[in-house]
């Protein structure tokens, strides 16, 4: 397994000289303090370490810096709002860009979805929107319908909610028996009959009929509500079935169970289009999303949801609380200052559109790598990709951990891995010659490792 260079002593004063205190999230904390990764810069696609290299940065943060790295027109906003307003609650007051953010996100989802609730992450947005799926049924008179669905290898946050409908097992495993009364849809993936699929698979739609199953198990009168993503992200890069979203929204309908999408992988031209449901063609009941909302920034997330739905909460008196939930940083005066210079971004580059042009030549750079060592499976769709390496002999996931630490220490490049895959989602600004560049030392690490 790579390990970091020697620093130079001029870089080493860079470095902390405690690293124990700081408990690392998704980190194998031992070893990262051994031979740290540390960051002290970025701009654009690049990165700069803590001893002066430039790394081009493969996975635009963790699928949130859209707009690329420390864009100045979004810094800008920051800079201002910092200065004018740092915070003002949002329980019962307000401020101007909360409701501009708002407009502007509603504005690019499709059909009714008007209404816009924040939050501070995506584990915040999902336990939000599962939170309304519950609160809707019950003031309809529906309290029965208690149950969610999610999906295997689906993920959605690291809340109570989230790990509950979500479908990885590490983590699940450690938490208890989590929500009860959750049931899960099977993952649409299956290698031998998908492998090396550029876009969306032809085979899997059927899938989505397992939602059948379920209700007859435990009967729609108790269920609330199906959380999907349109690509599995974090379990590594698994699109769509080409007609299992539009059957998943029809099952829905059937059964009276609200739809949502969680996007907040997908969100902001991911795939091309703003969201994902605009590609498929699926109307949601509600759509979460983070990241890209401030192209990584500021902590951000939220929920849009159906005008229907918004509406049934407009009622009794006026002056009574709707919906009794919230955080203390939702539509913060800085993330919506970052969101709406981030939007801006977007519109005036074009990025969605240039996602969406780009797709075709990063799916054919990145299936390239086909017949490399251990290469088992490659999936693409939009700007993101998944490359399945075979395990290594002394246990799953060290392949892949050696691939991240090829990656950074020896061939200039930030990938993503979750187990053995590795994971390729470069920013919306990304050129033909940096697609080159990632793919090209994405190579190298995979026969470093092989």
């Amino acid at each position: 397994m790579p390990v970091a260079p020697n620093r130079p002593a001029s870089a080493a004063a860079g470095v902390p000289n405690d690293l124990a205190p700081y408990w690392m999230p998704f980190t194998a904390n031992r070893a990262f303090k051994q031979t740290p990764r540390l960051v002290v810069r970025a701009k654009g696609m690049r990165v700069t370490t803590v001893d002066g290299r430039t790394l081009i940065d493969a996975i635009a943060g963790m699928w949130c810096c859209n707009a690329g790295h420390n864009r100045d027109p979004i810094v800008a906003a920051i800079q201002r709002q910092a200065a004018e307003l740092d915070y003002v609650t949002a329980f019962q007051h307000g401020h101007p860009g909360a409701f501009e953010l708002a407009g502007r996100i509603a504005a690019l989802a499709p059909a009714d979805l008007d209404h816009v609730f924040f939050c501070n992450s995506g584990s915040e947005a999902v336990d939000t929107a599962l939170k309304i799926a519950l609160a809707w049924h019950n003031i309809r008179g529906q309290g029965s319908r208690t149950r969610l669905i999610g999906r295997e290898r689906g993920y959605h946050g690291v809340g109570f909610g989230g790990i509950s409908v979500g479908g990885i097992v590490p983590n699940r495993k450690m938490f208890g028996t989590l929500l009860a009364g959750v049931d899960h849809l099977p993952t649409t993936y299956d290698r031998e009959r998908q492998a090396f699929t550029k876009g969306e698979p032809e085979w899997g739609a059927h899938l989505a009929d397992e939602l059948d199953r379920i209700v007859g198990l435990h009967d729609a009168s108790t269920i609330a509500a199906v959380i999907v993503e349109p690509m599995a992200g974090s379990t590594g890069v698994l699109p769509a079935p080409k007609g299992y979203l539009q059957r998943l929204r029809q099952l829905c309908d059937k059964h009276g169970l609200l739809l949502i999408f969680d996007e907040v992988i997908t969100g902001f031209g991911r795939l091309g289009p703003c969201f994902a449901a605009e590609r498929y063609g699926v109307v949601p009941d509600m759509i979460t999303f983070a990241k890209g909302v401030t192209s990584g920034t500021v902590p951000m997330g939220g929920v849009i949801v159906r005008k229907d739905i918004y509406d049934t909460f407009m009622r009794g008196p006026e002056h009574v609380v709707e919906l009794f939930h919230g955080y203390t940083y939702s539509a913060h005066p800085l993330a919506c200052a970052a969101g709406l210079a981030t939007l801006d971004l977007y519109r005036d580059e074009d990025l969605f559109a240039r996602s969406a042009a780009l797709e075709g030549k990063f799916a054919d750079a990145v299936m390239s790598l086909k017949g490399l060592p251990n290469v088992v499976d490659i999936r693409t769709v939009g700007l993101a990709a998944g490359i399945d390496l075979a395990p290594h002999p002394d246990g799953p996931g060290k392949r892949g951990y050696a691939a991240m630490d090829e990656g950074f220490f020896r061939q200039d490049a930030i990938v993503r891995v979750s187990g053995d895959t590795i994971a390729l989602s470069p920013s919306l600004i990304v050129g033909e010659d940096e697609i080159g560049e990632i793919v090209e030392k994405t190579a190298r690490i995979i026969r470093a490792v092989g």
